[in-house]
């Protein structure tokens, strides 16, 4: 029995990823989510209590997925942006979900895993800049948040193509935007 609810929210979290990055909070269906895989809609509030829950989940464990995916490297911090850039590209959902939450759900605390995500970020860079190894001119908070950002560049919300190929990015022009990522990076880091 355990394992066949595991596989139901399992179902769930599946395709309210997708409804949820393509519609946000509020225009997301419920029986869209459900009938993806003929999951019962009492189900779904059973296992995650409403619509708004289901979301917060959705959000935090994609979120998660990418701190565990794309670690900081404080020796390599323009890689760690082509790596988040590449992320993006890969999983432009995460992308999507974040912008809904910004503009749906502002007021809701962030997981407790990007908090300790961003603080451990923050004090990784610190140590590279007491080492000398990063320069000091901005404060690692705001060097983390830069790093972070950067990947986002010339990449619209709803797609990860570029503004003037109508959202379909050829392999070069992806490369071109991720090595611009890059370079920005690097010129943040004195690299």
């Amino acid at each position: 029995m355990a394992r066949n609810a595991e596989e139901t929210r399992r179902k769930i979290l599946t395709a309210a990823t997708e409804e949820f990055a393509r519609h946000g909070v509020a225009g997301a269906r419920v029986d869209r989510i459900t009938t993806v895989d003929e999951v019962n809609n009492a189900l779904l509030y059973r296992y995650f209590g409403s619509k708004v829950d289901l979301f917060d989940t959705v959000y935090s464990r994609v979120v998660t997925e990418l701190i565990e995916a794309v670690p900081l490297d404080a020796d390599d911090l323009p890689g760690y942006a082509g790596r988040v850039f590449d992320h993006h590209e890969s999983h432009p959902e995460a992308v999507r979900l974040a912008a809904w939450r910004g503009l749906e759900r502002p007021e809701s605390p962030v997981p407790e895993a990007v908090v300790e995500a961003r603080r451990d970020k923050a004090a990784r860079i610190a140590a590279a800049q007491r080492a000398g190894t990063v320069p000091s001119a901005l404060p690692p908070e705001s060097l983390r948040d830069l790093l972070v950002l950067l990947p986002l560049g010339g990449s619209p919300f709803g797609t990860t193509g570029g503004a003037g190929d109508g959202g379909r990015s050829t392999d070069e022009e992806r490369a071109r935007r991720r090595e611009t990522m890059v370079t920005a990076a690097r010129s943040l880091v004195g690299g």
